[in-house]
């Protein structure tokens, strides 16, 4: 660790306080982003396989110039009427199934999903939430409260229930599909039971944090129905699998073929500059706004919605969805050969710009490398690859490009993990 590296460490603890996370045992200290390409302060080039919030690229041009000349112009709330909200909300509504027709516009994922807690209240009259056992949907005292990996230290709280998270790898059944239908069920008379009632099921369609399992389309049909017949709302976190990042849809629920009450949106929607949302029906959004007084002085700028217009641009001009899905199915085939070489690799799975391997001590046991993914991680990043884990277990490798990963990026990716798996034995 560099004394520069101390020094910015020891600042952090002072001014920001401590636990102020940071990756990798020798945190890496970035000062430059260009496509897929970040730089450190000592000059040393990474590809980030990791961080979908520059969704269509570091630093890209046509975002950084739609900011800019936006900033230059005028930049105030929504109070005041201007037409870029509106430019982008049309556009934005235009990528999903009817009756998804109407947008709210905040500022980060946490917000959305919060509003979209209150949209659920708001049309049922009840409070009670169903997510699985390995969620994380924000930040805010609400739905900070759904999440089991941070619990608060005041206790669980009365109106939340979970179910186990699906896992392809290891599943509970011979239907899983129908066994999760079954336990949301379960949790949902659970909760009707209560004083709180059934209000919503929130999940990330593509469970991402779950670790991402390989689910087929329709697995969620049979949750869905007994959602909407429980009287309840499903609200769909698009944060990880939207913007076109599986490649197939613009959006991880028009995957699995259905049509959620709420969706909520955040971090690639800005490609770094903070803007996030909800799109929902009107006749929802009716209910929302007429039982709460909702506001947010920074949701819906002009310069956030003119950075948002141009990151749909973006995608539609340079045909990053189609890219996604070339890049992310020749780079799971590869990654499906190296577990013929590597019996460390259990799994592969993912789809478009979202895919990985989970790592097992031993594949008959499917018993997880946790300890050992940590030291995988570390060395791709001495070699100039930035990953992550994620999982229920914690021991599958998280690659999250952004859209402009190409297959020379893939080759170079799974070439140095080819590489580190050689030489860092379990």
């Amino acid at each position: 660790m560099t004394p520069l590296t101390k020094s910015l460490l020891a600042r952090r603890d002072a001014v920001l306080g401590p636990n102020m996370s940071t990756f990798y045992s020798d945190p890496v200290h970035l000062v430059k982003g260009d496509g897929v390409w970040v730089w450190d302060a000592d000059g040393k080039k990474y590809l980030d396989c990791y961080n979908n919030v520059p969704h269509v690229g570091h630093c890209h041009p046509k975002v950084v110039k739609a900011m800019c000349d936006q900033a230059s112009t005028l930049n105030t709330h929504t109070r005041y009427l201007h037409e870029g909200i509106l430019d982008y909300a049309e556009r934005l509504t235009a990528t999903f199934n009817a009756p998804l027709n109407t947008a709210l516009l905040c500022c980060t994922g946490s917000e959305a999903n919060d509003v979209a807690l209150r949209m659920a209240e708001a049309v049922t009259g009840k409070t009670g939430i169903i997510v699985t056992n390995h969620t994380y949907h924000g930040n805010t005292t609400a739905v900070s409260a759904l999440s089991t990996t941070n619990p608060s230290k005041f206790g669980k709280s009365g109106h939340i229930r979970h179910v186990p998270a699906p896992d392809s790898y290891r599943p509970p059944s011979d239907d899983p599909a129908q066994t999760f239908a079954d336990q949301v069920s379960a949790q949902i008379a659970e909760l009707n039971a209560t004083e709180h009632g059934f209000a919503a099921l929130l999940i990330d369609p593509f469970f991402a944090n779950e670790g991402f399992p390989d689910l087929p389309a329709g697995f969620l049909d049979a949750t869905l129905k007994a959602v909407h017949d429980a009287g309840g709302i499903l609200i769909a976190d698009e944060v990880q699998p939207g913007f076109g990042r599986t490649g197939s849809h613009m959006w991880g629920h028009q995957y699995q073929g259905i049509t959620p009450d709420v969706v909520t949106l955040g971090k690639p929607m800005g490609n770094g500059h903070p803007i996030a949302g909800v799109v929902t029906s009107a006749a929802i959004m009716h209910e929302f706004r007429t039982a709460f007084r909702y506001f947010n002085t920074f949701g819906g700028n002009p310069v956030s919605c003119a950075t948002a217009l141009a990151v749909l641009d973006v995608i539609a001009d340079e045909n990053l969805m189609a890219q996604a899905a070339d890049v992310g199915a020749y780079a799971k085939a590869r990654m499906q050969d190296l577990a013929e070489k590597h019996a460390v690799i259990g799994d592969v799975r993912g789809r478009g710009m979202f895919f990985g391997a989970e790592l097992v001590t031993d594949r008959t046991t499917k018993a997880p490398a946790t300890k050992y993914i940590l030291r995988v991680i570390e060395e791709l990043r001495n070699r100039g690859i930035l990953l992550n884990k994620i999982g229920i277990h914690y021991n599958t490798l998280k690659i999250r490009p952004n859209l402009q990963f190409t297959r020379e990026n893939a080759d170079h990716l799974i070439d140095t993990l080819d590489q580190v798996l050689t030489d860092v034995q379990p």
